[in-house]
């Protein structure tokens, strides 16, 4: 999240061993509490609380009888500190049966002549202020800062939403310095401002956000969320019921089938992908992936909703018939919807260039790999599309094996660092050329091999990758299509006036290449 500097510093709960000393020990800390303690003071401590008896797991206790157990046992004690207890929980406990066992047992302990805390009628009563969002201009991620007030001192509310995930909260964090903290957003789309957005919100639209995100965390059964998540959970919903009634979104329709045929017909047409069948078979799952996350907007692109897809495909989620098309259809999704969304050039670049690391990741087994090793840092959004998907043809893998030696992390952009994968991807010739008896026929055509893989990453000449996907569209597997690529090489070779020395033609060689 962030920002998220000078966030309120987390007291020393203590680990109990036993539901009897988890209690005793969160008596003991509202029993120590300031003598004079503000409401704000009384509501971190009643959210921490709260938030610890939901990381409690206890053997053969629900975790929703354990509140109702703490005010049983705060109910039994006539001293303060179970008054002061009880008059926070009625407040904070995040059910309305825990809110009024609460407010019934304080009625009881009040009655044995423990007087009520000062403080008890200010609790979760707290004055709105502004509400403001800032995020990445793709829309993927968003901090919420809500602030709330009683009198002169102020606390923030910064809540993380995650809009991959259908907008659920990921951490909650109470801050000491709210002006402070927009203060920074505001310092962030000044330095970004063409990748970070920011805007004031109205409070009801604030409310339906943060209750609705909360929510569905919640609802997942093993969430990844901040470690201040629980810590400020019930703090987040208590000054939540401050706010305007939530804003009410329109019902979304669902895609019908016509609609998501209609976004894959219209991506296929404006790219125009090589392998066509490939294309529509992962634009179709982006599609869905799309309408099941974001139904409201399913084309939205982001590089942290394409992490996503990728995730699922890690995952088997969904099965693949070519996954070499990934990354070129991939990366043209993210061109093509970028395009759709009129993001700027700036936003578009460094969506592709998250985008390639991610696929890198995807790609390989190693995790070390970077897929921008594909590119030259230099490429505009629509040429890295092309380059990428070419470099990757012509090397496929950073990591190779010749003879018993095992070559890692070569560098795809160093000319003798590529002729070893080239040599790594024939084990048949390995043994002749450890013993330096390799030449002949067999030598001509590795050399060849080597020079069109040179060809194909360098671009020079052009025909030669237009070739590599006029073939790619026949069929014709990678070692193939290079085959091919060789024999149209070998046929233009000449003999030059030095021995042992080969040239060729450049303009008959792109002639040759334009006819297959």
């Amino acid at each position: 999240m962030s920002p998220v500097s000078r966030a309120r510093k987390k007291s020393s709960l203590p680990t109990a061993p036993s539901v009897n000393g988890l209690f005793k020990d969160v008596l003991r800390d509202f029993s120590a509490v300031a003598a004079e303690p503000g409401p704000f003071d009384i509501e971190l401590l009643g959210s921490e609380v709260v938030g610890q008896w939901r990381d409690v797991v206890v053997e053969d206790e629900p975790e929703s009888q354990l509140g109702l157990e703490l005010i049983a046992f705060a109910q039994r004690k006539i001293t303060p500190g179970a008054a002061a207890l009880l008059a926070a929980l009625k407040v904070l406990a995040e059910s309305e049966e825990e809110r009024s066992a609460a407010a019934e047992a304080l009625g009881v302990v009040l009655g044995r002549g423990i007087p009520e805390p000062e403080w008890a009628a200010e609790v979760g009563q707290v004055s709105v202020g502004e509400c403001w969002r800032t995020g990445d201009v793709y829309g993927d991620e968003s901090s919420l800062l809500c602030v709330f007030s009683r009198g002169d001192h102020s606390l923030g509310l910064l809540a993380l939403l995650d809009f991959t995930e259908g907008g659920r909260v990921r951490d909650l964090v109470v801050i000491e310095e709210p002006h402070e903290v927009l203060a920074e957003m505001r310092s962030q789309v000044e330095e970004d401002g063409e990748l970070v957005v920011l805007e004031k919100i109205e409070p009801a639209d604030a409310h339906r956000l943060l209750v609705s995100g909360i929510a569905a965390t919640d609802a997942l059964d093993e969430p990844d969320v901040g470690e201040d998540y629980t810590r400020f959970h019930a703090i987040a919903l208590t000054w939540a019921r401050s706010l305007p009634e939530p804003s009410e979104v329109p019902p979304v329709a669902e895609w019908t089938a016509a609609q998501r045929e209609e976004a894959v017909t219209q991506f296929l047409s404006d790219t125009n992908l090589p392998d066509a069948d490939a294309a529509r078979e992962i634009a179709n799952l982006l599609v869905d992936h799309g309408c099941r996350t974001e139904p409201a907007n399913p084309l939205r692109v982001g590089p942290e909703k394409l992490a996503r897809f990728l995730e699922s495909l890690l995952d088997g989620e969904y099965e693949l018939e070519d996954e070499d098309a990934v990354a070129p259809v991939v990366l043209s999704w993210a061109g093509w919807a970028a395009a759709r969304a009129g993001l700027s050039e700036v936003a578009t670049a460094a969506l592709l260039e998250e985008v390639t690391e991610y696929l890198g990741e995807y790609l390989s087994d190693d995790e070390d790999e970077d897929f921008s090793d594909y590119l030259d840092g230099t490429e505009s959004a629509d040429e890295a599309l092309e380059v990428v998907a070419r470099r990757r043809f012509a090397v496929p893998e950073l990591s190779t094996v010749i003879g018993d030696e095992e070559l890692t992390d070569l560098d795809p952009g160093d000319p003798e660092q590529r002729r070893l994968l080239v040599i790594g991807a024939h084990p048949e010739y390995h043994e002749s050329l450890a013993a330096e008896e390799f030449d002949g026929a067999d030598g001509l055509r590795l050399a060849l091999e080597t020079s069109i893989v040179d060809q194909l990453w360098d671009d020079e000449p052009a025909e030669v990758w237009t070739a590599a996907q006029n073939l790619l569209q026949q069929d014709l597997s990678r070692a193939d299509v290079l085959d091919r690529l060789v024999t149209v090489l070998e046929g233009q070779l000449t003999e030059t006036e030095e021995e042992d020395q080969l040239d060729y033609d450049l303009d008959a060689y792109r002639t040759a290449l334009a006819e297959i």
